[in-house]
């Protein structure tokens, strides 16, 4: 395709089936759903990682979390490994950020030739407490799932629309400075990401009786898997829940919180359209991980349940087909081949060796083999989390433990587990040979372990961390830039 500019939009914490276009009942994004009309929507994308920190760096980098070694909250990218934007800025176009990025600093060269109201993590160090694994404590914030819901405004909801309004001024002002440069300008909203706390604007839409508890919550929830067990007791938020009024009021604040994103990506595109530079730009939507939203008694993400580590994705562009779905799976490594495809940047040698394939290739081009890979090192867990998703399964391999299956087609809440079926040995044996095609879980666990053993070793050891007070002990979220 001829060089073109990419507006990159970007939202925390969406699950993909929350919004009209995919299929909710209830949840209302009129502009997603207008956008997933004028281009093509992936219904199986998966975050590289369903946590922050690490979807983020394989979003930038095009590598898996085994890659590029940024394991956790408490290795955050640095600009050390080459990002998406750092080809753009070789290749003489503009690189800007405006919103949350959640690298280490803006000190360091993230790959933008300017970062605008930029959030990054708040100390250093990240959530330095995410290394000690399955000796990390309860977060502090927890309760916040239970106690900052309903309707109102945050700092959030404030610093989303103040990332919208830059991202409107830039798009009435500089597209026509730059000389026909191409440019590529990544706009990232915090929302629907915790509090569940959506202005009040939105209450109407969300009444209580349209407001459904949670897929197999309370009693009916499915057993856990004794790693998940573990890292449930670091983000145990689900006990602060007295009652259903209490459950539904913090998932309205959720559906609101994804309408009021959905209005500020509106706005955005609105801008994109009286910059005069539409009918050259094209448009990538995703965000960063799900959202549990207490399925099966899971808040947050964290695990390879689908709520957690599914994505949104549509792209819209001059060759994109219009109206598309595309069951190929997807992911973040497919950020970095997709913007050189948008851009025309030059090819290079090692873009081969990457895993990642160009979104417009997929969206004309269906690759039912595919397969799709996520990583989880973070905090809580005792072992490494790696899920594949190929065909209708998904599987999910714990290094030292037995692994889980789920039928993704048949079975989209997770709420039977095949791992050990005697009739499905085949179909593991199947799904584990693809996942080693991608990673050697074992390798891959044990260099994190020892990446993470080292910082531990930087940072004063366990006692260290655990005594240390952090701003996690306080906010569920990282605070927004002042």
């Amino acid at each position: 395709m001829s060089a073109s500019n990419l507006l990159f939009i970007c939202t925390d914490q969406h699950t993909r089936r929350a919004s009209g276009c995919y299929g909710h009942p209830v949840i209302q994004t009129p502009n997603l759903d207008k956008l997933a009309g004028q281009g093509t929507r992936f219904t199986r994308a998966y975050a590289s990682s369903p946590i922050c920190m690490p979807a983020r760096a394989s979003m930038a980098t095009g590598l898996h979390v085994h890659q590029h070694r940024f394991w956790s909250s408490a290795e955050m990218y640095d600009g050390s490994i080459p990002s998406w934007g750092h080809r753009v800025m070789e290749a003489g176009g503009a690189s800007v950020s405006i919103g949350k990025l959640h690298y280490r600093s803006e000190d360091d060269p993230n790959g933008f030739d300017t970062e605008i109201l930029t959030m990054h993590s708040p100390t250093p160090e990240g959530w330095a407490q995410a290394i000690l694994r399955g000796r990390t404590p309860p977060l502090g914030s927890n309760a916040g799932f239970a106690q900052i819901i309903g309707w109102g405004d945050t700092d959030y909801t404030a610093y989303d629309r103040r990332v919208a309004d830059a991202a409107i001024a830039w798009l009435r002002e500089q597209p026509g400075k730059l000389n026909d440069r191409p440019w590529a300008l990544f706009i990232s909203f915090v929302s629907p990401h915790n509090p569940f706390k959506a202005p009040e604007e939105f209450r109407d839409l969300y009444p209580d009786d349209r407001i459904a508890m949670p897929t197999a919550y309370g009693e009916g929830r499915p057993p856990r898997h004794p790693v998940e067990h573990v890292i449930e007791r670091c983000f145990a938020s689900d006990d602060y829940f007295e009652n259903n009024a209490q459950v539904r009021l913090a998932r309205a604040g959720y559906y609101g919180l994804c309408t009021f994103v959905d209005l500020q990506i509106g706005r955005v595109l609105a801008a994109l359209e009286d910059s005069g530079a539409a009918d050259r730009t094209s448009v990538l939507y995703l965000s960063d991980h799900g959202e549990m939203l207490g399925h099966g008694g899971f808040w947050g993400k964290y695990i390879m349940r689908e709520d957690s580590v599914a994505i949104p994705m549509i792209l819209r562009g001059p060759t994109v087909p219009r109206g598309r779905s595309v069951d190929t799976c997807a992911s973040h490594v497919d950020v970095m081949p997709t913007v050189v495809e948008a851009l025309g940047l030059p090819h290079r040698g090692e873009d081969a060796a990457r895993p990642g394939r160009s979104l417009f290739e997929l969206a004309r081009d269906d690759s039912p083999s595919r397969a799709v890979l996520s990583e989880y090192h973070d905090g809580g867990s005792p072992t490494g989390l790696f899920m594949v998703r190929c065909g209708k399964w998904k599987y999910v391999y714990f290094t030292g433990y037995a692994p889980q299956l789920f039928d993704a087609e048949n079975d989209p809440d997770d709420l039977v587990d095949l791992g050990e079926s005697p009739e499905h040995a085949a179909v593991r044996a199947a799904c584990d040979a693809k996942l080693r095609e991608m990673v050697d879980p074992e390798a891959a666990n044990k260099q994190a372990l020892a990446d993470q053993a080292s910082r531990l070793e930087e940072l004063g050891g366990a006692d260290a961390l655990l005594a240390r007070n952090t701003v996690y002990d306080t906010y569920s979220y990282t605070p927004p830039p002042v």
